[in-house]
């Protein structure tokens, strides 16, 4: 004679459809996050190192942070007076307003924090500064 036997139920949960919502995410993501940078648009140069700067016209207007974190500029009264932040914005935004195409150059110390360097040139932003150029140490003069 024939028996039938009962199944019992499975209560195991199928991941087959977990896996391709997973991998559907993973692609999502992997697309997007190049999209999601932060930054600052930086204009990069295109020509050799010297001329980076042409000096014949109008010598730039460097902005100096030494290592202690104090500011000095190389125009105005005493170009070797530290100033604050606010005072090298004010002295360099009325070169500005004589000369307006004069570049203006910031130049830290290898030991500043990039904290500083960004503090000061929103500063040099607020007071109406078009561009910064960052100026470094060529392995030559090393």
């Amino acid at each position: 004679m024939y028996q039938h036997k009962r199944r019992r139920p499975v209560a195991e949960i199928n991941v087959v459809p977990y896996i391709d919502v997973m991998l559907v995410l993973l692609i999502i993501f992997m697309a997007t996050a190049p999209l999601i940078t932060h930054g600052v648009k930086v204009d990069l140069p295109q020509m050799e190192e010297s001329d980076l700067v042409d000096t014949k016209d109008a010598p730039p207007i460097i902005a100096s942070i030494d290592a202690e974190g104090r500011y000095y500029v190389s125009v105005g009264t005493d170009p070797e007076a530290p100033m604050d932040a606010v005072e090298v914005a004010a002295v360099i935004k009325l070169k500005l307003q004589q000369n307006p195409d004069t570049p203006v150059m910031i130049k830290g110390s290898g030991r500043v924090s990039y904290q500083e360097v960004l503090l000061l040139m929103d500063f040099l932003k607020n007071a109406g500064v078009p561009s910064v150029g960052l100026m470094t140490k060529s392995f030559e003069d090393s």
